[in-house]
């Protein structure tokens, strides 16, 4: 073989050799502190949307809207289905649901993007697009980036998160029954969720008005939005994570092997 060429098939060995041995270290730390990675990550998904109304109350509106931006393809961020901070209220639910705080109605009239916009519950389509517009105000404080249900729920996959991180080291943790996560997860969300989206295109949809003899007409109230969105957070983390442990042990073993035997570890 000529000298140059064998000097260059010499080179691309040795970078590829680099290259596969920087991935496989990688992938090797992953697959060891893989719960602490999703831990952090959940920690960023839902600290930025708790940022934002903090940001907003500190005149720091452009950083603030950008998060606002960024999470409004993941939720519908209405103001009435949304905590917020810095205000009378931790929330402004719509009269209809029936709780003992203020309804969003009683500040309506003094708020220019729902000018002309009606209180009836009834015509509740013509009030979801000022409800996503409207981030908050002096007197009422600044909505989170994600509405109450999202918040409780990726809130309570950190906080699993955290507690499956610390049990793992002591105990062998065993998946949840996938019956009891579609029983205690993901039934009360669905029930909660979709009886009152389908109440609400009964009034809304003259088609499917029929669906109101089934759902009546109704607004989930900020504790069952948060009670259903923790339940469903909690459970898919101790559903989903032993598994993805098993898996990653074993990735983590498999690698492990291939860098002792070339002489990394």
């Amino acid at each position: 073989m000529d000298p140059r060429l064998q000097e260059e098939s010499q080179k691309a060995t040795g970078r590829t050799r680099t290259f596969v041995l920087a991935a496989d270290r990688f992938i090797y730390r992953l697959a060891r502190h893989w719960v602490a990675v999703f831990s952090l990550l959940a920690a960023i998904y839902v600290g930025l949307p708790l940022l934002a109304p903090v940001l907003m109350n500190a005149g720091i509106t452009g950083p603030a809207r950008a998060i606002y931006t960024i999470y409004s393809p993941m939720c519908h961020q209405m103001a009435s289905r949304s905590f917020f901070l810095f205000g009378e209220q931790v929330a402004y639910p719509r009269n209809l649901a029936g709780t003992a705080l203020e309804p969003i109605e009683a500040y309506m009239d003094d708020i220019p993007v729902f000018a002309g916009v009606p209180k009836d519950p009834e015509q509740w389509a013509q009030f979801v697009v000022p409800a996503r517009e409207f981030v908050g105000n002096e007197q009422m404080g600044y909505k989170m980036a994600l509405c109450e249900r999202d918040m409780a729920i990726y809130g309570f996959v950190l906080i699993a998160s955290l507690l499956y991180l610390v049990l793992r080291r002591r105990f062998k943790i065993r998946p949840l029954p996938v019956w009891a996560f579609i029983l205690i997860g993901l039934g009360p969300i669905a029930l909660d969720g979709f009886s009152q989206l389908l109440s609400q295109y009964g009034v809304a949809t003259e088609y499917l008005s029929f669906l109101n003899t089934i759902f009546p007409l109704r607004e989930s109230t900020p504790f069952l939005r948060t009670f259903t969105g923790a339940l469903f957070g909690f459970t898919l983390v101790w559903t989903a994570y032993p598994h993805i442990d098993k898996s990653m042990q074993a990735t983590a073993d498999q690698v492990e092997r291939k860098l002792r035997r070339a002489g990394e570890l």
